[in-house]
């Protein structure tokens, strides 16, 4: 099933500069892409797009039902409420427990805050949560780069193991990373080139 559909996308902040043009990229379920390119070329905005927080100029942008997994584990969890609570806000818990076997987390550390637990739990937890909402969809932010290295390979590989379910759309500065785990790479900046 195509989870993801992006036909002919043209964006820009200004008139001037086009982040995308006549740019196009399918994802289906089981399958990863990743999106490469430096920093200021349009990676971030592209998930904006996808997420309906901008309107293409151009083109469509068509997404199932998505969950996001973001860069920074401790900013996306709030500091004062436990794990827990924050995951009931945006999911049911009644798979909780047997997502916890499957990511390797202790289901004791839901009751926890998030300056209480590690960078690769917190990250795990992101996960968790993405996973709860019931996505077809997974968009990752950069979700390793603030993670050290052990950790960052044990992440994507707990990602890359839950692909029966879920396509994902991975935004990674790391190309071994990108050319590790994804079925396509797309490389933007000046040019787009595409790989797969």
């Amino acid at each position: 099933m195509r989870v993801l559909d992006i036909d002919d996308l043209e964006f820009g902040y200004t008139q001037n500069h086009k982040l995308f043009s006549k740019f196009s990229l399918t994802i289906d379920e089981g399958e990863i892409a990743a999106l490469t390119g430096p920093s200021g070329s349009g990676k971030s905005t592209l998930l904006e797009l996808i997420a309906g927080n901008l309107k293409a100029q151009k083109g469509s942008v068509k997404a199932a039902r998505f969950s996001q997994i973001f860069q920074d584990p401790y900013t996306s969890f709030h500091p004062t409420y436990t794990i827990e609570n924050q995951i009931a806000d945006v999911a049911p818990l009644g798979e909780a427990r047997a997502l916890c076997e499957r990511l390797k987390i202790d289901y004791a550390l839901l009751g926890r805050k998030a300056h209480e637990l590690s960078g690769g739990q917190l990250q795990r937890l992101s996960i968790l949560r993405a996973l709860l909402m019931k996505p077809q969809l997974i968009l990752a932010d950069e979700p390793t780069s603030a993670l050290d290295n052990l950790t960052q390979l044990e992440v994507m590989k707990l990602l890359v193991g839950l692909l029966d379910s879920v396509g994902v759309l991975l935004i990674t500065h790391d190309g071994d990373l990108a050319d590790w785990c994804a079925d396509k790479v797309v490389a933007i900046g000046q040019q787009l080139q595409y790989q797969s």
